[in-house]
């Protein structure tokens, strides 16, 4: 009886999971079609980030679930910030779209440009792409993400590189943080929660759950150079993971090395 339930919970959840994919794709097909023919006319961007809010608002909405945020009355969102979030799941950025009450660019992996409908809006609407394959034309986007951060226009980056498939946080790059050293804006530690266990990387069946973004303090960079890139990666990361696995249901990595530890390097420590 218990296995015949399961199977039903499965295939239900299979059949919401269908449903629910296939409006995303048509939101993405018209929304990202509508924000295109806007980018005729709006060069500020402000009607495209628009446009890109709604698509994330309709995705949440249809994945039935809802976001708690926390910590961004501590932020001072009439200055530009560079926004430094781990990266799970692809509603990762439907969260960032619907929670973020300001315009926005992001610095992303080139790769996405090269989709239809999403692509064509993130290259029209000023997002940033970056090619790990070539250190120079990352520098040439790192400068580009730099002259759009020292314009006002705050920026969202994810430091990992690309989705974790462990829901742990990955070892953050330092390039990213070229661009807040070089304009000496503050970092926003961010902790997105719960996406992992709703839609992991490389599935498609969704798990309708609550989700949560945590906001950390503001890391200043003043006294930092270029060649603390990987110093303040460091500082960035341990605050975002401070956040998450306070939250998270996945463990906490952190706290496996260190039981797995000599008894004298602890106490060397």
């Amino acid at each position: 009886m218990a296995k015949q339930e399961s199977k039903l919970r499965w295939a239900l959840t299979g059949l919401l999971s269908l449903i629910i994919d296939s409006l995303i794709f048509v939101y993405t097909g018209v929304l990202g079609s509508l924000s295109l023919f806007s980018s005729l006319f709006d060069r500020s961007g402000r009607v495209q980030h628009g446009f890109a809010r709604l698509w994330a608002w309709l995705i949440l909405k249809t994945c039935l679930t809802h976001v708690t945020v926390s910590g961004l009355e501590r932020v001072d969102t009439t200055k530009p910030h560079l926004y430094a979030a781990n990266h799970i799941s692809a509603l990762d950025i439907p969260v960032l779209y619907t929670q973020l009450p300001f315009q926005f660019r992001i610095i992303a992996k080139e790769e996405l440009f090269r989709y239809p409908f999403l692509g064509w809006h993130l290259r029209r609407s000023g997002q940033i792409p970056v090619d790990a394959t070539s250190a120079a034309s990352s520098m040439r986007s790192l400068n580009r993400a730099a002259e759009t951060l020292r314009g006002g226009m705050p920026m969202v980056v994810f430091p990992e590189g690309g989705r974790s498939a462990s829901g742990q946080v990955r070892p953050f790059l330092s390039g990213a943080f070229y661009v807040a050293i070089k304009t000496q804006v503050e970092v926003v530690p961010i902790a997105i929660v719960g996406t992992f266990e709703m839609l992991p990387i490389d599935s498609f069946h969704m798990r309708p759950r609550p989700l949560r973004m945590l906001v950390g303090d503001p890391i200043p960079t003043q006294g930092y150079t270029v060649r603390d890139m990987e110093k303040l990666a460091a500082v960035v990361q341990k605050a975002v993971e401070d956040l998450y696995y306070a939250h998270a249901e996945v463990a906490d990595p952190r706290q496996t090395l260190a039981a797995a530890q000599p008894a004298s390097v602890k106490e060397d420590r």
